[in-house]
């Protein structure tokens, strides 16, 4: 089988890549990436230079790979490209017989989104975060006093993020971002999960949840139990979400209640640390959308597990190159 990933220089994207080589799967991997210099571009049996999601191009080009390699899966490997793949899943598939590993525009748009992602929750039950917009601080300072969070809306990796301890500091943070949502500060640093989910036709078949420390917005260093009661509760958020394979919930114990405060509708950037703990969620997803095969809920192996930086070395003429022809773009 060929198997097409994008976003090669993301995390998320190296993470995919790795579960595929990890997995049992004889796949053909294609990546691709904007960059000629993302380490992940090397990783794969063929790469692609491939223009941002936000490029004019970038459907066209797209297109013309995936005529060329005709693969059987596309992964996105960006948050980026989640909307526009998801807007246009149907005619790719149709065009090319290439199944797209994307969620609906409903599902994409509520995780992409912290505000609808909190109202969500709310409206389902679930474990959300108290949140409110700017213009309505005044109603959440009375219920749940200080400090808060302000973050963008939309972003990612900790990006605008910040803790406010007054008001003063408050009005300061909505002066100076705009798009942002404001909420309760939950738990603790030690409190912090993540977990994945793997879900079709409405029903999460399989969950992980390992607790996590953060380093720049990512987890380094993340330690993986059986965590009955917290799958549990994934699981049920996954069942509303009703994602198309994939999802991932970060959420912090809050006097033990786990509140969600971030949804990705995708695999994630610990997808590739889940492994170790015997959770290969692209080989599942993959097996069962190509093979028709059940997702069976794997054991947990608890286990303790460190990241660390490492090295793709690429000499000068094996670099990727936009003006190679597309046969020789590997």
């Amino acid at each position: 089988m060929k198997v097409f990933v994008t976003g090669a220089g993301a995390l998320l994207g190296q993470g995919i890549i790795r579960a595929l080589r990890r997995s049992t799967l004889d796949a053909r991997i294609i990546v691709a990436d904007p960059s000629p210099l993302s380490a992940g571009l090397y990783w794969g049996d063929a790469a692609y230079l491939l223009p941002m999601a936000k490029d004019p191009h970038y459907l066209d080009r797209l297109g013309e790979l995936l005529g060329a390699e005709r693969p059987d899966v596309l992964i996105p490997g960006t948050d980026v490209e989640l909307p526009i793949l998801s807007a246009n899943r149907e005619a790719i598939e149709k065009a090319y017989g290439t199944r797209v590993i994307v969620s609906s525009p409903r599902v994409v748009s509520i995780a992409n989104d912290k505000w609808l992602t909190s109202e969500f929750l709310r409206e389902h039950g679930l474990g959300f975060v108290p949140s409110c917009l700017p213009g309505e601080e005044a109603a959440l300072i009375e219920q749940c006093g200080f400090p808060l969070v302000v973050k963008p809306r939309v972003g990612a990796r900790s990006i605008g993020f910040s803790v406010v301890g007054n008001r003063e500091q408050l009005d300061r943070a909505i002066a100076e971002q705009p798009g942002i949502v404001i909420q309760k500060y939950v738990g603790s640093e030690t409190s912090e999960f993540t977990a994945g989910t793997v879900t079709f036709n409405g029903k999460c078949r399989a969950t992980i949840v390992m607790r996590r420390d953060l380093r720049d917005g990512n987890t380094y260093r993340a330690f993986a139990e059986p965590f009955p009661a917290l799958n549990r509760a994934m699981a049920e958020a996954a069942d509303a979400l009703a994602a198309d394979g994939p999802a991932n919930f970060q959420f912090r114990l809050d006097e033990g209640v786990p509140r969600i405060f971030e949804i990705n509708a995708r695999f994630s950037g610990t997808t590739a640390v889940r492994i170790h703990a015997g959770f290969n969620e692209v080989e599942m997803c993959i097996r069962h959308i190509l093979f028709g095969e059940p997702v069976v809920q794997p054991d947990i192996t608890p286990v303790t597990i460190l990241r660390h930086w490492s090295e793709t070395v690429v000499k000068p003429g094996d670099l990727v190159t936009v003006s190679a022809p597309l046969e020789e773009e590997v």
